[in-house]
């Protein structure tokens, strides 16, 4: 469990300006910067479980993918959108 972030050496992590944005906006960059963070920050008697931190990259693979198909589909609801309106006959409106 990361307590504090205050430990790390200045330029080493952007944990900072993470905070300061949106979840919306996290990246894959973000999420190895935390982990970075996290690794360092960890207790060596009580290290993290290996299993646990699988899952999280496993987790976050698996959301950049959805995030990636959700932005396709959108592509392609813009391009179909498109295609419709200019099928339409101006006698259609």
């Amino acid at each position: 469990m990361i307590n504090s972030v205050t430990n790390t050496t200045p330029g080493t992590s952007s944990v900072g300006q993470v905070l300061g944005r949106g979840m919306d906006s996290l990246g894959q960059g973000d999420f190895l910067k935390l982990l970075t963070v996290q690794m360092q920050q960890q207790d060596p008697f009580d290290p993290v479980d290996n299993k646990e931190m699988l899952a999280q990259m496993a987790q976050f693979s698996s959301l950049a993918g959805v995030a990636e198909t959700n932005a396709s589909l959108e592509r392609i609801a813009d391009k179909l959108d498109l295609l419709i309106k200019s099928n339409q006959s101006p006698s259609d409106d």
